[in-house]
């Protein structure tokens, strides 16, 4: 079955809500005060079905004290039913109310003459060629207009005819790569039954059972039961009008302009950017900060524009924009709006957002962001890749953005990773890619051969650096969450080499000088004598005369070669000093030892002591066990 919402449009006391009831026989004034006064001040809803096709009416209110009303219900419809009363013709409300649904990017329209009645026929022909002059001067330009009467009928017949040819031809079948989102429009408790929300469901669908997410608050919501047009369902599908009853929230917890989503697939967000189009009625251009009121889906938000491309918007006039709200509201790209001058009320104009995480860029790559960001969805994922950096951005994020589904967006992903304009990077801690493009791995590729370059420079003696200090150097910040992936694609460019948790240059071996070999030399000859308790660094400057950095790099050789071990927490020993330990424990026949006893044995002070066993245990030569060490001599023992 085909679903599309029409929505009314039109000045106050025109007629709407009869001609909802003529062509449904519903009538959507649900209010005492509604029917007292004979307007409609909140949102009305009534549906109708054509064999294959489902059509569900929002009617609006058309009084202006209403318009924050009427625009909660435009901003799911696909199909706007202009209403002109004859023997008024067009009014304020018609103007604006035409204007925003233009701005809201409402796919069609069918304007109605109400009222025939009433009028002559040479009023009405008049009426009917005001409306379509009015047509002309909007994207409705050429709509089909019909004359009617719901006091005795006259018409009905011929515009649901129509009605239904319409909204057959734009009734959109539903995007399987949207997530599910219900904004909400109205929220009420029934005795007994609890919290009841409805609104018209955008994508999607919902069943009873499902756990929802509202935005903003994040709050978990479960679904109790599901009716669609009063009758229960087992599910309701994108473009029905959907009750839901409701498990898991508190009273006041949700309102109009709160939205049910699928579990983290939109994000709420308070700085946005958007494509905006000024109404030529508008009083004045804007520039600098201006105070504005935010319409999105049924959200209304205070917020503050600041034009971006110009830096002027003349009325008539369209610009890139950025919205600062007051409080953060549930948006993706691709979703429509209209701003307000908060008072006295009026509608400037509307448009699309861009980007639902704007980050308020400046300088140098703001023209490059907005010209990415103004182009189709595959520019936009390109830019936020490469706006992320060397630490990408995972497939969720984009989704988010572009509230569509995981799989959806990474076919998206695939198409620019074919292109050669992103690169996929999965690690086996996470259970979903990040991307980053190539200019990305060049900056990190550049860094690592600088940071190498840099490091083996200053210390030529040593052999390579450790993984964990070459991750820290090259990869600072997020970006060190894909290390493992970085360092692998560069050693297959042999831009390093991996080896036991360390780092080095492909084909770099450290050489000692002639004077260097002997004070390494030397410096063995100190530590083997020295035994276990090895003479201090400042002792070792006196005994040798050398430099103290100059031992400082001969020793990091020494230990990279294995002739000088570092204990737990930095101590230096011979490593034939250690290995005569080994030997004489094995020698002595005892399984196990406590540190008083090693500590005699060897004449040890308790600063040795512990970080000598330490190493013993961590080598697998001993193993502690409560307060003694016993000997693993089955073990395969690793090291010195």
């Amino acid at each position: 079955m085909k679903r599309i919402i029409v929505g009314t449009a039109g000045h106050i006391d025109h007629g709407k809500t009869k001609l909802i009831e003529a062509l449904t026989g519903i009538d959507c004034d649900r209010w005492e005060e509604e029917k007292r006064r004979g307007i409609t001040i909140d949102l009305g809803f009534a549906h109708l079905e054509a064999n294959d096709l489902q059509i569900g009416f929002v009617d609006v209110p058309g009084h202006e004290r209403f318009l924050d009303n009427a625009l909660a219900g435009l901003g799911c419809i696909r199909l706007a039913l202009l209403v002109v009363a004859a023997d008024e013709g067009v009014k304020p409300q018609t103007r604006e109310h035409l204007a925003i649904c233009s701005l809201l990017r409402i796919p069609a329209a069918l304007a109605v003459v109400t009222k025939s009645d009433l009028v002559t026929k040479d009023t009405l022909d008049i009426a009917v060629l005001e409306i379509e002059d009015l047509l002309a001067q909007t994207a409705f330009s050429g709509a089909d207009v019909v004359t009617v009467s719901s006091v005795n009928g006259e018409g009905i017949d011929e515009l649901r005819s129509r009605l239904v040819a319409l909204a057959r031809r734009f009734a959109a079948a539903p995007d399987p790569s949207r997530e599910t989102r219900l904004p909400v429009d109205r929220v009420f408790a029934l005795k007994g039954l609890g919290q009841v929300v409805t609104g018209t469901l955008t994508a999607g669908q919902i069943a009873a059972g499902d756990t929802l997410e509202a935005l903003p608050g994040n709050h978990a919501v479960r679904v109790r039961s599901v009716q669609v047009h009063g009758e229960d369902r087992a599910k309701a599908v994108a473009g029905e009008r959907t009750a839901l009853r409701l498990t898991g929230v508190d009273g006041g917890t949700l309102a109009r302009g709160t939205q049910l989503i699928a579990p983290a697939a939109y994000r709420q967000s308070k700085v946005l950017l958007a494509q905006l189009e000024l109404l030529r009625e508008s009083p004045s251009a804007l520039e600098g900060s201006t105070p504005v009121r935010l319409h999105l889906a049924t959200s209304e938000v205070l917020a503050r524009l600041y034009p971006l491309q110009p830096t002027s918007i003349e009325p008539g006039a369209a610009a890139i924009i950025e919205l600062r709200l007051a409080r953060p509201v549930a948006v993706t790209r691709g979703d429509a709006f209209i701003i307000r001058r908060p008072s006295p009320p009026l509608t400037l104009g509307g448009g699309v957002i861009l980007d639902p995480a704007w980050p308020r860029r400046r300088g140098r790559r703001l023209d490059a962001a907005l010209t990415a960001l103004s182009g189709g969805d595959l520019e936009a994922i390109r830019f936020w890749t490469e706006d992320a950096g060397p630490s990408g951005v995972s497939t969720t994020t984009i989704a988010q953005r572009l509230g569509m589904n995981r799989a959806h967006v990474e076919g998206m992903l695939r198409q620019l990773e074919g292109d050669s304009k992103v690169l996929q990077a999965r690690t086996p801690q996470s259970n979903e890619s990040t991307w980053l493009t190539p200019s990305a791995f060049r900056a990190v590729r550049t860094r690592a051969k600088k940071v190498l370059a840099d490091h083996f420079g200053r210390d030529r003696l040593a052999e390579n650096m450790s993984k964990a200090e070459a991750v820290e150097r090259i990869l600072p910040g997020k970006a060190a969450a894909l290390a493992d992936v970085y360092l692998d694609w560069l050693a297959a460019e042999r831009i390093v080499v991996i080896d036991s948790g360390h780092v080095s240059q492909p084909g770099r071996t450290a050489q000692l000088s002639g004077e260097e070999s002997r004070l390494a030399q030397q410096l063995i000859s100190v530590f083997e004598q020295g035994g276990l308790t090895p003479p201090s660094p400042g002792e070792l400057a006196q005994a040798t005369g050398a430099k103290p950095q100059i031992i400082d790099g001969v020793m990091r050789y020494l230990q990279q070669a294995g002739k000088i071990l570092q204990l737990p927490g930095g101590l230096l020993v011979a490593a034939s000093a250690v290995a005569t330990v080994r030997r004489e424990l094995t020698a002595s026949g005892d399984s196990e030892f406590g540190v008083g006893d090693f500590k005699q044995r060897f004449g040890l002070s308790r600063k040795w002591a512990i970080p000598l066993l330490e190493h013993l245990d961590s080598i697998g030569f001993t193993r502690r066990v409560g307060n003694t060490r016993q000997i693993v001599k089955t073990s395969k023992q690793k090291g010195t």
